[in-house]
C-alpha cells in the first residue's frame, strides 16, 4: 500500500522524456526538505489528512491530503487516462518499495518513469527509466547514493548559484552508466538560464528547461 497525494494526466515538461503525455502518480512523504521544494505539501504522512481514493482523485488544488492505495488501485486510476507513460513522483517515491506497482505498470503496457532526489536506494522494476535530481546539502540533511546515481539513466541537477555545480561534481557521476546530464535552472531565472547554458556548454552536458510552465500545463 502506498500514500498516494495525487494522480493526474499531463505533459512531461523536463529532460529526455519532455513532450511526453505522462500520468503522475505523486507519492507523499519526504525527508529532504529542499528549500526551494513547490511541492512542500508533499512533506509529512498526516493521518488526519487521509482521504478517499475517490476523494484524492478529484481534489484540483494543492493539499497534503492522500489516499492509500495498492498498486491494483493504482493501476486502475492510471488506465482511465489516455497517456501510456506514468511518472512515479513526489514527495519522495524511492522511500517505498515500488516494485510491486512498476512491475504491474510494465505489464500492462505502461512505460514507467521514477522521479527520485538520489537520497534513497531504488526499489523498481528493471525497465523503470530512473532520473535522479541529486540532492545535496539540503536541510534534511540526507545524503546522496552512489548506488542510486549507478542506477540513473539520466541526471536533472536544479541550478541557481554556481555552487550547484560544484555540488554536481563532488558527485561519483563519472562512475555512473552515462546518463544524460541535464541542468535545470531554478524558478526560470536569468542568471541561472545563462549560468546552466555555460556549463552545459563548456561539459557537453545538457539543459532541461521546465517547459510545462511555458506552454500552460501541470
Amino acid at each position: 500500500m502506498l500514500p498516494i497525494n495525487e494522480i493526474f494526466e499531463t505533459i512531461q515538461g523536463e529532460a529526455c522524456k519532455a513532450g511526453t503525455p505522462s500520468v503522475f502518480v505523486r507519492l507523499q512523504a519526504c525527508p529532504v526538505r529542499c528549500p526551494w521544494c513547490d511541492t512542500k505539501h508533499t512533506w509529512f504522512v498526516d493521518s488526519e489528512r487521509r482521504v478517499s481514493i475517490a476523494d484524492m482523485m478529484i481534489k484540483t488544488e494543492d493539499t497534503n491530503t492522500w489516499a492509500m492505495m495498492s498498486p491494483e488501485d493504482v493501476l486502475l486510476a492510471v488506465q482511465a487516462f489516455s497517456a501510456r507513460h506514468v511518472v512515479i513522483t513526489g514527495g519522495e517515491p524511492a522511500l517505498y518499495d515500488l516494485r510491486p506497482l512498476t512491475t504491474l505498470l510494465v505489464g500492462s503496457g505502461f512505460s514507467v518513469q521514477l522521479e527520485t532526489s538520489g537520497t534513497q536506494a531504488i526499489q523498481a522494476h528493471p525497465y523503470t527509466w530512473v532520473t535522479v535530481s541529486p540532492k545535496v546539502g539540503m536541510p534534511g540533511r540526507r545524503s546522496v547514493l552512489g548506488e542510486t546515481l549507478l542506477r540513473a539513466n539520466e541526471i536533472k541537477h536544479p541550478v541557481g548559484k554556481p555552487a550547484d555545480i560544484q555540488n554536481l561534481l563532488s558527485l561519483p557521476i563519472e562512475h555512473a552508466l552515462k546518463p544524460e546530464i541535464w541542468l535545470q535552472p531554478l524558478s526560470q531565472s536569468r542568471k541561472a538560464t545563462e549560468l546552466c547554458i555555460r556549463e552545459a556548454t563548456v561539459r557537453n552536458w545538457r539543459v532541461s528547461i521546465q517547459t510545462q510552465k511555458y506552454i500552460g500545463v501541470r
